[in-house]
């Protein structure tokens, strides 16, 4: 079957994907706030449901802090109290991640910019290429679904290469007749190859994955719809 042909038959359930990928690209995800953006990608890296887990207890880190005004920046968060973080989130690896990613961007902050300037030159400039040696990338418990998380959100339109994510792009292989790359990296590349091809962004391919899943009666595009709105 044509690929192009398979790929309109799942994107044509999300018509909603495009706003939502605009948004992302544009670095605009949580009202442009990277503090919140770093905080979702961290909580997500354990692996954890999305939806029913991690977005609530970063609108919750929100409510506590952000809007509080306790944590305003990049900065703050790179130093604030461990203790504090964790009524919140308990999983100390999680704030070990976004603690040490608000560093590692303030410590390349020019005079003027702002952390979502900042933000968007580290993914502008950041690489697939030995992504292992980037400042964000050689993180400990920063792994390639993160990295690349990260990026997206930056405004780099490319695509993680998690478990859904593959699974889908599995099934999609099989009708086209292509051969699923073994590792991650021919993975990713392979979709953004297949993006530009077929006319869509890889971004909208990654996001398209995660929507269609089923959870309950409900696929999560119209269970968390509102949800996404907010983020």
């Amino acid at each position: 079957m044509d690929l192009k042909t398979i790929l309109k038959e799942y994107m044509a359930s999300i018509p909603e994907i495009k706003s939502y990928c605009d948004r992302c690209l544009k670095a605009e995800r949580y009202d442009g706030n990277v503090v919140l953006m770093i905080v979702d990608a961290s909580f997500m890296s354990i692996g954890v449901n999305y939806f029913t887990v991690v977005v609530p207890a970063v609108l919750e880190f929100r409510k506590r802090f952000v809007a509080t005004k306790k944590i305003s920046g990049l900065r703050d968060l790179a130093t604030y109290s461990m203790d504090e973080l964790r009524k919140v989130w308990k999983n100390r690896r999680s704030w070990d991640v976004a603690r040490e990613i608000s560093k590692r961007l303030t410590e390349i902050k020019k005079e003027g910019e702002s952390d979502r300037e900042v933000f968007i030159r580290w993914a502008e400039e950041s690489s697939l290429v030995n992504w292992e040696r980037d400042i964000i990338g050689s993180i400990r418990g920063v792994g390639i679904n993160t990295y690349q998380y990260l990026r997206m959100m930056g405004g780099v339109d490319t695509v993680m290469p998690d478990r859904i994510v593959r699974d889908v792009f599995s099934g999609i292989f099989d009708k086209a007749g292509i051969e699923n790359p073994s590792s991650d990296i021919e993975f990713i590349e392979l979709v953004e190859k297949i993006a530009r091809e077929t006319g869509y962004r890889a971004v909208e391919l990654c996001w398209m994955t995660w929507l269609i899943q089923y959870e309950g009666n409900l696929r999560r595009i119209e269970k968390y719809r509102e949800v996404m709105n907010k983020i």
